[in-house]
């Protein structure tokens, strides 16, 4: 990174994030997207994930700082020393997954998930649904409110809500946990590599309506829908050295 590397500056509508905006811009300017060296997003963790999904195709590195109630995926917030912090900071490479979802109407519908791909139950009837790795079928029938794919980088999000496993980065693997399994009950989900296809099928889709959702794109009455992590899409985050995104993975699982 260059000396003095053009930034440019996103903020989330969250309260202070403004504020710190007109600040940072005042001190090192504002550039183009397409021409910057860097992005920072001042936010938290649902704006840099919108910052990933519109600016990522570009290939720049983004660091985030916390303005919003959850940082998982940021810095903390400091006005001073940006450009000291940029220079020292730690890149992690994000892979994200890549979602195909086939609607009841035939409609195809692609996106991309840094977090997970996430498939639930659209009314109080349980979901019921199979699931497919590499083309085989490895559950005929999971009956439950939902079920998900993680990567590592969002394991610790809706995954651990799930109760489904912390998984460190760059072990190429990701995480598929279903959500309220009623059958199989003892069923916990499975950590798979990486390149694995994972495919669900929606077994009774007029009946039981099911909803696929790739971080905040939602898209519903599926009827089938496949991941697989991208072969040609990745983003770097940049951490402090402090602070960095392998070290706070490690700590949730030693938090209480």
């Amino acid at each position: 990174m260059t000396a003095s590397p053009r930034i440019a500056f996103f903020a989330s509508p969250a309260e202070g994030a403004g504020q710190a905006f007109e600040e940072l811009v005042a001190r090192h300017g504002q550039h183009d997207p397409a021409e910057a060296d860097v992005l920072v997003a001042l936010g938290g963790d649902g704006f840099m994930l919108q910052t990933l999904h519109r600016y990522g195709g570009q290939g720049k590195p983004v660091y985030g700082m916390k303005l919003g109630s959850v940082g998982f995926l940021m810095n903390h917030h400091h006005p001073d020393g940006l450009l000291e912090r940029l220079h020292a900071a730690e890149p992690a490479v994000l892979r994200p997954l890549e979602m195909v979802a086939v609607t009841e109407s035939g409609a195809t519908v692609g996106s991309l998930a840094y977090n997970e791909v996430s498939l639930l139950r659209q009314t109080r009837q349980a979901a019921h649904l199979s699931i497919e790795l590499n083309g085989q079928v490895r559950l005929d029938e999971l009956i439950s409110d939902g079920v998900l794919v993680a990567t590592a980088a969002g394991s610790t999000a809706y995954n651990f809500s799930a109760h489904g496993p912390i998984l460190p980065l760059g072990t190429n693997v990701i995480a598929l946990t279903p959500i309220a399994a009623f059958r199989p009950r003892r069923w916990r989900g499975a950590v798979l590599k990486a390149d694995t296809e994972v495919r669900f099928r929606v077994l009774d889709p007029y009946k039981r309506p099911v909803s696929a959702t790739a971080d905040s794109h939602e898209v519903r009455d599926v009827v089938e829908v496949t991941i697989r992590e991208s072969r040609d899409r990745t983003v770097t985050l940049l951490f402090d050295p402090e602070h960095n995104l392998e070290e706070r993975i490690l700590a949730e699982q030693f938090s209480s």
